[in-house]
This record gives structure tokens, sequence and C-alpha cells, in this order.
């Protein structure tokens, strides 16, 4: 199946590297046209030549309230509106409850959550406009059951399967042809996470596996994420809103 997006105008943070790449190359081959956000622009403005005339990149720090109005007005007047956001930016930290200070606390707060937010809130706006619209926010497993090594990172990412379900409630209230759903993986494969895992430091509540050929076999690949973010972001999924979607290869079950 192809242009599944097609005709659709997507924005997607955090897109320079790792699953936000994935994202925007895979909405971009199946027909969207992808407005791509980083603080790392030289990654970003190299993906966005890549993908050719469907992109454009905007330099965007996700908890600034005027980088995301700009990044919504540059989107509408290039591609004419805004069909589709995916809230995929964010930081991670290591701190238990003991060990984390409150600077830290704020500063993952400040990406992870109030980020979100802010792009909710201008992505919302910006789609009542649209035919339809779909919101796409990446939590974690650590935002359900918890991560002790993690603290703010885990409250971070329950504190976006919250906004998600308040903002998709509200759309249904609403009868706004708009819906809000989070993806909440385990680890993935991405050279962040297998440098914690090589970073005794990051603890019994985080690290399973010392040998880097089982991470891998183990860990989702960011394809594995972009191909439910393309399923979320597509009309397939459209009596789809307020869902949780897990994607962590039964973390829950998982007692060894």
């Amino acid at each position: 199946m192809t242009g599944r997006v097609s005709g659709k105008v997507a924005i997607i943070t955090g897109a320079a590297s790792g699953v936000g790449k994935e994202d925007a190359l895979l909405l971009a081959r199946e027909g969207a046209r992808v407005v791509l956000t980083d603080i790392n622009e030289d990654d970003g403005r190299a993906l966005a030549a890549q993908i050719g005339d469907a992109a454009l990149f905007v330099r965007h720090d996700i908890s600034s309230e005027d980088d995301w109005k700009q990044v919504i007005k540059t989107t509408q007047d290039t591609f004419g509106g805004v069909d589709i956001l995916v809230n995929n930016a964010a930081i991670l930290a290591q701190g238990t409850i003991e060990s984390t200070t409150l600077a830290l606390w704020q500063k993952i707060q400040k990406i992870n959550s109030d980020g979100y937010f802010l792009g909710c809130h201008y992505g919302l706006e910006a789609m009542k406009s649209r035919p339809s619209g779909s919101i796409v926010n990446m939590s974690s497993m650590a935002g359900i059951g918890g991560q002790s090594s993690f603290c703010a990172y885990s409250a971070s990412k329950a504190a976006v399967a919250g906004l998600t379900r308040s903002v998709a409630a509200h759309c249904r209230a609403q009868l706004y042809k708009i819906r809000c759903n989070s993806i909440h993986p385990d680890g993935i494969a991405t050279p962040m996470v297998f440098n914690l895992h090589k970073d005794k430091s990051a603890g019994p509540g985080y690290i399973r596996e010392k040998d880097p050929k089982q991470l891998q076999a183990r860990f989702a690949q960011p394809q594995d994420i972009a191909n439910l973010v393309l399923f979320l972001a597509c009309d397939e999924s459209k009596f789809i809103n307020g869902a949780e979607m897990r994607i962590d290869n039964g973390y829950l079950m998982w007692a060894d």
C-alpha cells in the first residue's frame, strides 16, 4: 500500500535523527509533505535536502511558545495547513527520586511535558480548519510502568499520556475531526539507549542485558516505531482516539 498520507502535511519534531528521522522518511514516502523541526540544524537540513521539495526544515526549541507559533505559521504559509503533528522530540536523563535535583526535574518537564502541551495547543488550533487531523504523542513505557533510575523522565512521559487523553476527549466533545493518541515504546535501538546500557549508573531498574547483540535483538528499531506513527497518522486509524499504543515486546509481562 502506498500513498497512505498523500496530500497531507505533517510536522515532526526531533526529526533530525533517530525515530523522528524515520518518521519523516516514511511519511514522505507515503505522500505527505513534511516539516522537520529540531535544534540540530545541520542534520535537519541534510534530511530535508535528502527528501526533496516535499520537505522543509525549521529550527525549533519545543519548549518555546514563540518557536511553536513560528513553526505553525511557516507550515501554513509553505504547505497550506497542518494535518498531522508528531510530537517526538524529548530528552532523557538518569536520576532516582533521591538523586534528581529540582533543576534537572524542571529541565525535563519543560521539554518533555511543556513542549508537548504547546504542540497540542497550537497544532489543534491549526487542524480545526482542515478536513481531519491526527496528533501523535511519543510517550514511553516508563510513563506507564515507571523506571526507578529515570524519575523525572518517567513522570514527564506519564504527563504526555494524560495530556493525550485530555486532548482526545476534548476533540470528541467538540466534534472535531481530530484524533490524539500516544505511543509507548520500551527500549529503541539507538546509540543513546546503548550508551545508557553501557553505563552501570543507570541501575538495575533499567539495565537488563549486557550483550549488545541481545539488545539489538530485543529492542525495537526506529522503523518499528515509524510504522505505528504512519498508521496513527493515516485515515486507516480514523476511529482510534485517546489510545495508549504499547510497542514494547511484552514489557509489562517481563519478569526475569
